[in-house]
């Protein structure tokens, strides 16, 4: 299955917003190596190590496309070491279960034989049933915000990594991010972000499952460094995904905003805990993503 990108870019963003859109979408379609295995490739802008949201979105299209139209309604992942970003990722998925409703299969990323990442991801149709949902926090509305790069003026030098991170994903802080409340002194235990595509999306709900699970491990551990009044790039600070997990409840499109509001309940033994909610414009829950990382941070001896 090829992913049609024809059209898919460009209303709402320019064409220089909208290139590092097109590469997640030529990074997410995978080149099929056998039945069940599945070959992904790293951009040229990159981390030190692989992204572990590429990871998420990648490993979601490989399961996916050994399902055939069954909607996603979890996945749970677990970070086993750091991918080189100069080698392919391999994605072999096994297979569980197909039943009348529900499916199961688990994903194993790896390069050179070693395991990088494991995920079990579990689909069902969707059905009718009991319905409630979380209130969305009241925030002002996305186009009242600058976009995040706007917030890097002066700390080039500083936040260089986000700076040359690809920026796919058009996000909009509702609250000053880390870096902007370490100037003022603020701490927060909360943020919240509008995020969507920087550009039209192909129709396949896959890929804007596949996309919110990109956008899913940004920003998410925020809130466990602003509780402190810390920032990244501006505090000595180490962090690593140790595990993922993404519930989704209803239909969407990403490339219409999302609200992911995000808390940190607990840091305790060198690790942070991070939940976060997906909300739509209109206010639905849309996913809900809890992240466990290793958070160590080392004061400054000045």
């Amino acid at each position: 299955m090829g992913v049609s990108l024809g059209g898919a870019v460009g209303v709402g963003s320019t064409s220089a917003e909208g290139a590092d859109l097109r590469v997640l979408l030529e990074l997410l379609d995978l080149e099929q190596v056998d039945e069940d295995v599945f070959v992904g490739q790293h951009p040229e802008k990159v981390w030190s190590r692989t992204f572990g949201g590429q990871l998420v979105s990648q490993a979601i299209m490989a399961a996916g496309r050994t399902v055939g139209d069954r909607p996603v309604h979890a996945v749970n992942a677990h970070f086993v070491r750091g991918g080189d970003v100069k080698k392919p990722i391999e994605y072999r998925v096994d297979r569980h279960r197909d039943g009348r409703s529900f499916a199961n299969r688990t994903v194993t990323a790896s390069q050179d034989g070693q395991e990088l990442f494991v995920m079990l991801a579990a689909f069902q149709d969707w059905g009718k049933g009991l319905e409630h949902s979380a209130t969305q926090p009241v925030v002002p509305d996305p186009e009242t915000l600058p976009r995040v790069e706007e917030s890097f003026e002066g700390l080039e030098d500083k936040l260089e990594m986000f700076i040359k991170a690809p920026h796919p994903i058009d996000m909009r802080y509702t609250n000053d991010p880390a870096w902007i409340m370490k100037g003022t002194g603020e701490r927060l235990n909360h943020n919240r972000v509008w995020m969507r595509t920087d550009g039209r999306l192909p129709d396949d709900p896959l890929l804007h499952v596949a996309t919110l699970g990109y956008s899913s491990d940004t920003t998410v551990l925020d809130s466990i460094i602003t509780t402190h009044g810390l920032s990244w790039g501006l505090d000595r600070i180490i962090a690593a995904t140790v595990n993922h997990s993404i519930w989704f409840h209803r239909p969407f499109r990403f490339d219409e905003w999302a609200l992911y509001a995000t808390e940190s309940p607990v840091a305790a033994g060198s690790r942070g805990l991070a939940t976060g909610r997906f909300f739509s414009r209109t206010g639905e829950l849309l996913a809900t993503v809890v992240q466990e990382g290793l958070i160590r941070h080392f004061p400054s001896r000045a």
